[in-house]
């Protein structure tokens, strides 16, 4: 399960789709950290700062981001999480520049990073859903919060990716869209749209150990409600 990658670079989202990404966002990307989304709008394809967790429309509050920030391909069409994003339409493209998974090999975790051999940008399949707070859940710049998940797909015989998570567990893998695939995610109805959740091609992507330096007193989550760049006015 990925919890943590490296956003797409702002030169990236503009020669690639032709967008700004005009506003703040992490070097690294956490669970409930702001992140740039890619979606069709109502003018057309779109590039807005979301919340890297999806915070479903009947949530109470953002805390489940922590929770729900992979979506799983086999079942996302029945999670009360996921279902009515999935039966909507409402698929993304989350552009990276890596990601991160941990290696046991040495006994341990150790996190590595996984990132295309040319040193090339991608973009990975996501599904996203706006929240609004109920009323009286607390301050907030108004309107709704964006927010978005990863779909993960069964990665047990991959060359790859078969090689991360614990000793025993599933080995899953992020979808990463080749270019031409891209629009079609975004377009496609649900039968189309699952036929596109295929495998990273191994030539061409590599990994590499990249442990995380530990920063004292810091926590790799601060809740959502915080940042008031995910805020989209209603």
């Amino acid at each position: 399960m990925c919890t943590n990658y490296r956003p797409g670079s702002r030169d990236y989202i503009r020669g690639r789709f032709g967008l700004e990404a005009d506003f703040d966002y992490p070097e690294e990307a956490y669970p409930a950290y702001p992140a740039p989304m890619l979606r069709l709008g109502e003018a057309g394809l779109e590039c807005v700062p979301a919340c890297f967790g999806l915070i479903p429309h009947w949530s109470t509050d953002t805390k489940i981001a922590r929770s729900t920030y992979n979506a799983r391909s086999e079942t996302v069409a029945q999670k009360p999480s996921y279902r009515r994003p999935w039966r909507l339409g409402q698929r993304c493209l989350v552009p990276m520049r890596a990601f991160y998974e941990p290696s046991y090999a040495s006994g341990r975790a150790v996190r590595w990073r996984i990132e295309a051999l040319d040193g090339g940008e991608f973009c990975v399949a996501g599904i996203w859903d706006a929240w609004q707070p109920p009323a009286g859940a607390g301050p907030g710049p108004g309107g709704s919060v964006l927010s978005f998940s990863l779909l993960t797909i069964n990665a047990d015989a991959h060359p790859l990716m078969s090689q991360f998570h614990a000793p025993g567990d599933e080995k899953r893998s992020l979808v990463v869209l080749e270019p031409e695939a891209q629009e079609r995610w975004l377009r496609a109805d649900a039968d189309a749209a699952r036929a596109l959740l295929q495998p990273l091609v191994v030539e061409h992507f590599q990994a590499q150990a990249d442990p995380r330096v530990a920063r004292a007193g810091k926590s790799p989550s601060p809740p959502v409600n915080t940042s008031a760049s995910l805020w989209e006015e209603g």
